[in-house]
């Protein structure tokens, strides 16, 4: 099980991603925090310049790849848990800006 979350945009645009690869006894928890989370709901757009964009994917073994993209106002509820849960196991994010993409 692979979770990753990118942020990108912002006043500089800077990239950074972060990455979860929960252990075997953890499963079971982000199965729920995965399961959780609207992905198949449509996502509008928040109003607003140099803001955050927010992309989420998920892959478990054989299903396939989840995917989400929010603005900066949609990351709340569950999606703002498994976001917060990924940065927090997560090493020190990867960072570039604009130019590196």
């Amino acid at each position: 099980m692979i979770v990753t979350v990118v942020r990108s945009g912002g006043i500089a645009g800077l990239r950074r991603e972060w990455r979860a690869e929960p252990a075997p006894d953890a499963v079971a928890h982000w199965i729920a925090l995965i399961d959780g989370c609207p992905w198949g709901e449509p996502i509008g757009e928040s109003p607003g310049a140099d803001r955050y964009r927010w992309q989420i994917r998920a892959r478990r073994d054989e299903e396939p790849e989840r995917q989400a993209e929010l603005d900066d106002g949609q990351v709340e509820g569950p999606w703002r848990t498994l976001v917060d849960e990924v940065r927090a196991v997560s090493p020190r994010p990867a960072r570039r800006g604009a130019a590196d993409r």
